[in-house]
This record gives C-alpha cells, structure tokens and sequence, in this order.
C-alpha cells in the first residue's frame, strides 16, 4: 500500500512538473492562442450567428486553439478566452465591422462606437448571380453531371478528416452542383482567410481603371522617402516583391501572428520593417504586406468614411456579395490580409466577376487587363503567385487546366477561376493540404465539362 501511494505521489508530481515545463515554454504564445480563440469565437457567433458548441467544436477544434475556453456575453456581444485561466484576451463585436480583438491596453468602450460603412442593395429579385433570386433549371449536355455529384460527393467523403464545408460550382453564370455540410447552409457567411488578400487586391484595380493610382509608382510611405525602401511599388507590394522581411509562421510568434493577435494597428507592422533585398528581386509571402496596401488604401480618400465606404460601394455591394464583411482593426483599417467573411455564393460571385475580366452585367468594376494581371506571373515566384492570387502549375494541380487561378485562404478556403472552362468553382472548408485532394477535386469537376 505504501508503495502504491509513493508512486501516485510520484506520478501527480510528475505530471504537474510536465505542466509546469509547457506552460513556462509556451507561455509567450498563450496570448496569441486565447486572442485567436476568441476573436474567431466572437466572429462566428456574431458575424455568422453560430452557436458556442458548435464554434468550439468545429471552428476552434483543432490544436493548440482548442486549449482555450471562451466566456461569452451575448448581451454585449463579447467573447473572452484564456488558456489553464491565463491570459486572457477579449473580441468585441460591432455592427457592419464585424469583430475587433482588443490589444492589451484597450477596454471595450474603446470601439464601441466605431463607424460602420453604409450599405446598399442592388436588385435582389434577379436570379443568381446577378441577383439572390433563385435559378431557372438549366441543363448543358456538355456536362457530366455524374461526374460532377461524384466529385463534390467525394469532398464531403470521410469529413471528419477533410472538413469541407460547402462546394459551388458555376458553369456559364449557372450553378451545376451545391452542397453543405450538415448544420450549414447557403445563408451562412465563411471567413475566407487570405482570400481576403484577393478582395483588398481588386481595390487596387478598381483604383487603376478609373485613373486614381498607377500601380507602378512608389508606394507613399513617408518612413521609406530617404533610404533604399523609397521605390518600392505598389505593383511590388501586390507581387510580394517589396524585398522587405517578414517572417509568415502561424506555428510560431511570428511577424504574422503577432500582427494578427496582439497589434492595434495591422497597417503598420510591414511599413516598418527593413530592406532585406531590392525591390522586384525576391518574393516572399507577407500578410503584413497586404494590410499594409489597406493602410496604403486609406491614405487615397480625403476622410475616412471615404474609405470605411469604398469597398462596399465600388465593389462589395455593386456586385451584390451583401453578406460581405470585411473587419477592422483597432485602429479602423480593413484587415485585408485575413478577416473576409462571405456566403459560399458571394464568394462565387467574387470568382465570376474575375471569369468575365471585371464586367458584371454590363457594370465595368475593373480594365479587362487588370484580370490578365493578377494571374500573371509575378517575378521570382515561379510561376505561383500572381498580383494577389494564386496560379496553377504542372506541380501545384496537375490534372486541372493550367489557366486556372485562384483566391486561397487558410483551411483550404478557395475560389477558382478556370476561364477555359467558363467555370468558377468554391471549396470552403477547416482543413487543407493533405487532408483534402484539391487536384482530384478541380481536375474532377473540370473533366465532367467536355
């Protein structure tokens, strides 16, 4: 008996030992964990009105976010998350600006009051997509409709492993295939993560089309004027070739998280790091870089409901995505990198307003030219990035057609565009890489169209 007592002893020690050694190595990074928590925690319930259950067993269930427990106040529309108790971090909602996470130093009465962007509807009553209305049945005999409710059957395969949470499929503005996974509909809104990057890119475009901005001029940062940063391009930021360093890790503290967890102004971080290259001579993927071009966007208009509205009226609601929501962060900006909320069917829209080269009904958002641009090539990025999008190679989706490119987020969130098929597709989903087959999903869904 006392030998069993000894070694329970030793054994509670032991493991309060191996608690305390995780906490001390990982204590750093429990601010950014509970501030991920319960920012996406407050985003999910009052962005998308999902239920807190649900949040935490989907959206948060996945390591080391799951270590975090929320308290939510549905009155206040607030969610507060700490991790063993410590650190805990608090997400404030706002109407029309989604969820803000507070830095440190700041209480909720700090944003409260924020402006919201106004809002506009566009014709409502005519059928998807240039309207909600639902479609008339159309049927293309050049489609494998087989094919085509086999492929999207198999994304939802095994979903415990792959995640996926809605599939579109949009063929000649129709849609041929729609499927949700369960306790999610066509009403609900998806955080595309870095698709977002495409959305904040097409503002630039829509800038350029309408002789506002030259992309290829010097970026106006007034930090840069006296020393090697002064000729960097907008066109450079937009291709990821500022040569300025960054360091994108979410596994980490890391430049990205702690822009995304624990700074109130996101605008800033990029704009203040140093020249590692020149400008155009080496690419590097940087979250930093795209809000920096918000910052940059903001600097454009005379006032800031100037800006807090310009998304909306140029692109957003003109192209009828009303369920769009772009957040903020403290300090007002668009969190362009990342924080894009969408149903499945407007993030659809955003793809064919890219499939017709920025003509929506007959409405010209963006130069046909500016398509052409974002899925070029950018330098030094072999072949896999373009001006904010992604592109396809024989390595990336080797069976789906090469000409395709595409809107890529977090999880596996993705829009493509395949203009030699006429086709956009969507995937929204919690998982990615090889937990879900993208090449066998596009390559499937393109093969069904002859």
């Amino acid at each position: 008996m006392k030998n069993f007592k000894r070694f329970a002893l030793y054994t509670i020690l032991l493991i309060c030992f191996a608690f305390v050694v995780v906490v001390y190595f990982n204590y750093p990074k429990l601010n950014i964990i509970s501030g991920f928590s319960a920012k996406n925690m407050c985003s999910c319930m009052f962005t998308d009105h999902r239920i807190q259950t649900y949040t935490a067993n989907n959206d948060n269930n996945f390591a080391p976010v799951k270590l975090a427990k929320n308290q939510v106040n549905s009155t206040t529309r607030q969610a507060t998350a700490t991790v063993f108790g410590l650190k805990p971090r608090t997400a404030v909602y706002r109407k029309g600006l989604g969820c803000v996470l507070l830095p440190n130093q700041m209480a909720p009465t700090d944003v409260l009051n924020a402006r919201a962007p106004v809002r506009t509807t566009t014709n409502a009553l005519l059928p998807y997509p240039y309207g909600d209305a639902e479609q008339k049945d159309t049927v293309f005999e050049n489609v494998d409709y087989s094919k085509v409710e086999k492929t999207v059957e198999t994304a939802f395969a095994n979903n415990s492993t792959q995640k996926t949470r809605s599939v579109l499929v949009i063929y000649k503005d129709q849609i041929i295939a729609e499927k949700y996974a369960d306790s999610l509909n066509k009403d609900n809104k998806m955080l595309g993560w870095s698709m977002t990057k495409s959305v904040l890119a097409t503002l630039y475009g829509i800038l350029q089309y309408e002789g506002k901005l030259d992309i290829d001029e010097p970026a106006k940062v007034d930090a840069w004027q006296n020393d090697e940063r002064a000729s960097i391009t907008y066109n450079d930021l937009l291709h990821m070739n500022s040569g300025l360093t960054w360091e994108e890790d979410y596994a980490t503290i890391s430049d990205v998280t702690k822009m995304l967890f624990l700074t109130d102004d996101m605008t800033k971080v990029q704009a203040e790091k140093e020249a590692a290259y020149p400008p155009n001579s080496y690419w590097n993927y940087s979250s930093g870089t795209t809000n920096l071009l918000s910052g940059l966007l903001r600097k454009e208009f005379n006032s800031y409901p100037e800006y807090l509205n310009f998304p909306y009226k140029k692109l957003i609601d003109r192209i009828g995505m009303h369920s769009m929501v772009i957040e903020t962060d403290a300090a007002g900006n668009f969190i362009g990198s990342s924080y894009g909320w969408a149903t499945t069917r407007d993030w659809g829209k955003f793809g064919l307003l890219y499939l017709h080269e920025g003509n929506w009904n007959d409405d010209r958002i963006f130069d046909e030219n500016w398509a052409t641009y974002v899925a070029t090539p950018a330098p030094n990025s072999d072949g896999l990035y373009g001006g904010h999008f992604w592109l396809n190679t024989p390595e990336k989706l080797p069976d789906a057609p090469m000409d395709a490119y595409f809107a890529d987020g977090f999880q596996g969130q993705r829009v493509y565009i395949v203009p030699s098929k006429d086709l956009v597709v969507v995937r929204m989903g919690l998982a990615s890489g090889d937990a879900f087959d993208f090449n066998g999903f596009l390559s499937g869904i393109t093969k069904a169209i002859k």
